[in-house]
């Protein structure tokens, strides 16, 4: 039934879908499924992890009282290294991640309004980690909160880099279709670091014109970024899955 709801809801709307080289195939299928033209713009790349981070895997999902993925890509880069088996409580930053683990058979407790760190660490089972292990599996970077607040609380933290972001390689056709855009066009952004790494990237003209499309975003801090950025336009998502983006779209 939501199927045909939603059928063709887009009505040929150009959709630029930002997420990692690599990871918005299937975003792009349920894009044109709705009506919609996909146009990937990706945000960032992402690579394999440093040295080491099997090791301190293997240790962190042996060892640890908690495990916390950060990401549907801290998943999979994770399930490269070694497979996700663990007596540890998981946790997942979203619903999507947590859906992620489903598939290599672990059940996660996940945020389900607020799905972001300010959400996860108000779960109960991180209400009180003083003296316990917790490893954070993830990337590199970010603002930090999961950490510091882990820290302060007491726990035992091991960060567990499975991958790393790195900037977007664009080539010519990427700038040529972001040069065409009309401002009816919707940019789907769920990270502040793509967002500031498009506009390295763009030349001005192109990042003018991207500006002026409608941004949809996935959280207040993001729109408050978007805004920052130049675009005009900003309207905000229940949350960074497809299917609340998508709907903000319309």
């Amino acid at each position: 039934m939501p199927h045909a709801s939603t059928s063709g809801d887009l009505e040929g709307r150009v959709i630029v879908i930002t997420r990692p080289a690599g990871t918005a195939s299937g975003f792009a299928r349920q894009v044109r499924a709705r009506g919609g033209v996909p146009l990937l713009l990706p945000g960032m790349a992402l690579r394999e992890g440093r040295d080491g981070a099997r090791t301190a895997l293997c240790e962190a999902l042996r060892q640890d009282d908690l495990v916390l993925f950060t990401s549907p890509a801290a998943v999979r880069f994770a399930a490269t290294l070694t497979p996700l088996r663990t007596r540890a409580t998981v946790l997942a930053v979203g619903q999507g991640t947590a859906a992620a683990l489903r598939r290599h058979g672990l059940a996660a407790q996940a945020p389900t309004r607020q799905q972001d760190s300010e959400g996860l660490l108000d779960l109960p089972a991180l209400r009180d980690v003083r003296g316990r292990g917790v490893a954070l599996v993830g990337a590199p970077g970010g603002r930090g909160v999961l950490q510091q607040r882990l820290v302060d609380g007491g726990a035992r933290l091991r960060e567990v880099w499975v991958y790393r972001r790195t900037a977007p390689r664009l080539d010519r056709r990427h700038v040529e279709a972001v040069g065409q855009l009309r401002s009816s066009a919707r940019v789907l952004l769920s990270s502040a670091q793509a967002l500031a790494n498009l506009r390295e990237a763009l030349p001005p003209e192109a990042w003018t014109r991207l500006s002026h499309a409608v941004a949809i975003v996935s959280s207040e801090r993001l729109e408050a970024a978007a805004r920052a950025a130049g675009f005009g336009h900003v309207r905000r998502a229940a949350s960074a899955r497809p299917a609340d983006l998508l709907a903000a779209a319309r």
